[in-house]
């Protein structure tokens, strides 16, 4: 196995457009103020042996008392940079955990500064023990900053954590930074969607809520186990949670999440293994957009797995105005933000590299709590939300898991993330390659093109011939449409078109069949001018 690094390897430019994303944009969080420690309290501090059980006890005991915001305040220059003097601040060789040790995970901590200020404690765990990562100064370099000489305790605002995939040299894994964000790549990825510990109220007139991150505690790995431990406390006004996160890196990187939710109020609009992801522009809204290149996104669609057994695809859009969607479901099998573009033709862009980014897939595993146990997550929806946004850098996709019912006590949710290039397990359905709008015959009406690829309305013994589309469109009529089957590419088109009245929205259902048997996944749209 290559040896992890000895000193941090260079960051990338795509680190700008991911800090960036935090600092402003519908879904941004640029830190907390106020005058607390950065730690509450706690037993699993330096020297004390370790229970995970205990970052549950500590959620609990802090969900029963007031919220207090850690102090962000920072001295100059620290509290006033930019986003090329923080990227020059580097932790040096002495300051990366378990690097030279060949346990094929290394990790860096982060200096606050720029949007990052909130404080973060970060823990090690070596033979059961609890020992903190003190900050120093000197273990660090400033680039061109004169960096105060005081002996300040700065602290960490994340960590980055470095990984090596299938034995190849050390490269970025993770990276846990701001609010309860983090982000993980599966191998030859660059990074693109944000996952969130915790969603609270997103898209509410009274403002969202976000959670944040106030330590960590992270268990040395063993040597060729591939995998690492990662535990985490959240604190937030109305909640707080405690995480137990195993992350693999691989082909897919797979992050198995244990999720315990602490409410201090009842929790009315609570998400659950919420991600987010950054949609400027593609085939089917580029019209409105003056930009040389054929799209702009990081996520091309919302796809899900309901507990029906149905195959959705949402393809999203950067709206005019505020969309909202709720996919509802009992016990969904999986739900994601997905890029299934991935040519680099697909966006011409040698700077971003789009087709890079991951997707992210959560598969649920279970869910419990003091009133009734259950294996799957129970009745709810999938929420989408898509805010308009005129820059790349914004995270305007938001998707999460809400519960139908308000979480009012302690509840736990496990899933599993697949940080991945496809998304595993697919059915053997026919996937959306393509939807496309344009200009319909007159007026208002609009022609839809999309595709559909794959096997199944060409398996041995079917006649293409005999295919059929189930086309629903609520409000709103469909005034032609037609079905186009090509063997020879194992392509399906679906060409109609929509007349939507005087309405401002239709929502548009679309299944290719083979008698009355599905042969492509469902096709979602929400028509809007």
């Amino acid at each position: 196995m290559t040896q992890p690094p000895t000193v941090p390897p260079p960051r990338t430019a795509i680190d700008r457009r991911a800090v960036l994303a935090l600092a402003g944009g519908g879904l941004a969080y640029a830190g907390a103020a106020g005058a607390q420690p950065a730690e509450p309290a706690t037993p699993l501090s330096d020297g004390q042996r370790f229970d995970a059980g205990q970052v549950v006890e500590l959620a609990r005991a802090l969900a029963k008392k007031p919220y207090a915001a850690p102090a962000a305040d920072l001295p100059d220059p620290f509290n006033n940079l930019t986003y090329e003097q923080y990227i020059g601040v580097r932790a040096q060789a002495p300051a990366l955990l378990w690097a030279g040790e060949g346990r094929g995970f290394v990790v860096e901590p982060l200096h606050r500064g720029f949007v990052f200020t909130t404080p973060v404690a970060l823990h090690a765990v070596e033979d059961g023990v609890v020992r903190r990562i003190a900050y120093d100064r000197n273990r660090f370099t400033f680039g061109k900053l004169k960096a105060p000489d005081e002996g300040r305790d700065l602290g960490f605002s994340g960590f980055r954590l470095y990984a090596s995939f299938n034995g190849a040299a050390p490269a970025d894994c993770a990276i846990f930074q701001g609010a309860s964000f983090f982000r993980a790549l599966a191998a030859g990825q660059s990074y693109g969607v944000t996952a969130r510990a915790l969603t609270l109220k997103p898209a509410e007139a009274r403002g969202e809520e976000f959670p944040l991150f106030r330590a960590f505690w992270l268990e040395r790995p063993g040597a060729g186990t591939g995998q690492i431990v990662i535990h985490a406390l959240v604190d937030s006004e109305s909640a707080t949670a405690a995480l137990r996160m195993t992350l693999r890196p691989g082909e897919a990187t797979i992050v198995d999440v244990e999720a315990t939710l602490c409410p201090r109020t009842s929790l009315e609009h609570v998400g659950i293994a919420g991600m987010t992801g950054a949609y400027l522009f593609g085939p089917t809204d580029h019209r409105n957009v003056d930009d040389a290149r054929p799209a702009a996104h990081e996520c091309d669609g919302l796809q899900i797995r309901n507990g029906w057994g149905e195959a959705i695809w949402r393809p999203v859009q950067n709206p005019e105005t505020l969309q909202i969607s709720a996919f509802l479901d009992q016990d969904p099998k999986g739900f994601g933000l997905v890029q299934r573009d991935r040519a680099y033709a697909d966006y011409q862009d040698d700077v971003q590299r789009w087709e890079r980014r991951p997707s992210l897939w959560v598969e649920p595993l279970g869910s419990w709590g003091p009133d009734v146990p259950q294996h799957g997550w129970g009745p709810g929806a999938v929420q989408l939300i898509e805010i308009p946004s005129e820059s790349e850098v914004n995270e305007n996709i938001l998707a999460y898991w809400r519960p139908k019912d308000p979480v009012a006590k302690e509840t736990a949710f496990s899933y599993r993330q697949f940080w991945c290039w496809a998304v595993p397990g697919a059915p053997p359905l026919a996937a959306c390659t393509g939807t496309r709008v344009g200009k319909g015959a007159s007026g208002k009406r609009r022609l839809f093109l999309v595709d559909f690829n794959g096997e199944a309305p060409f398996a041995e013994g079917a006649d293409p011939g005999s295919l059929r589309l189930g086309l629903h469109a609520a409000p709103g009529s469909i005034t032609r449409q037609s079905l186009y089957a090509y063997p020879e590419r194992k392509t399906v088109r679906a060409v109609f078109e929509l007349d939507p009245g005087n309405e401002t929205a239709s929502e548009l259902r679309l299944v290719v069949k083979a008698g009355d048997k599905p042969v492509s996944e469902t096709w979602l749209y929400r028509w809007t001018p």
